[in-house]
């Protein structure tokens, strides 16, 4: 049995999600994830958790979280940007709270969104970026069966600031 579980985001869960948020904000504000302030204030997230549901019915992305099996959010893992037709791909994203860093947590919720990937969501491709220094995420997609694909220069504006990106791609069927 896996260390973890995800769950599709749903309204319900916004409190719960927005209290994590709150808590890792300076965390993910370092490691080059900062939010808007408004993604901060409780009715402006609320807001954001609707349409995110909304656009899972619609089958545009679809958002999970990571929790233990008491139920409490380690992170969050997302398939984004879904491209259905000749392409049918999908971006991935996650991100771990601060103190789940290191234990494995990324790397078992990686495996689990893809098998939702191919047998719910049957999608053939999955794509991710990395910071080039993110050396950590780019072992947990490697330990997923991604292949590195070539590095972006100044894809991506973080902080203010171009930065490049490392690029992989998992095939899933």
């Amino acid at each position: 049995m896996s260390d973890i579980i995800i769950k599709l985001l749903e309204e319900s869960d916004a409190q719960e999600l927005f209290t994590f948020e709150l808590k890792n904000r300076d965390f993910f504000k370092r490691v080059g994830f900062p939010r808007g302030d408004n993604y901060y204030e409780l009715n402006n997230f609320s807001t954001i958790v609707k349409e995110s549901a909304e656009e899972q019915e619609k089958g545009l992305s679809y958002m999970y979280l990571i929790k233990n099996h008491s139920g409490m959010i380690l992170g969050r893992i997302n398939l984004l940007s879904i491209v259905r037709g000749s392409f049918n791909k999908a971006e991935l994203g996650y991100r771990m709270g601060e103190e789940h860093q290191g234990k494995g947590y990324a790397t078992s919720a990686v495996k689990l969104v893809l098998d939702e990937a191919v047998n719910r969501h049957k999608l053939h491709r999955i794509e991710a970026g990395t910071s080039p220094n993110n050396i950590g995420s780019q072992i947990v997609l490697i330990k997923n069966g991604f292949q590195f694909v070539g590095r972006f220069s100044k894809y991506i504006n973080k902080n203010g600031e171009w930065c490049d990106s490392i690029y992989f791609e998992r095939i899933l069927d």
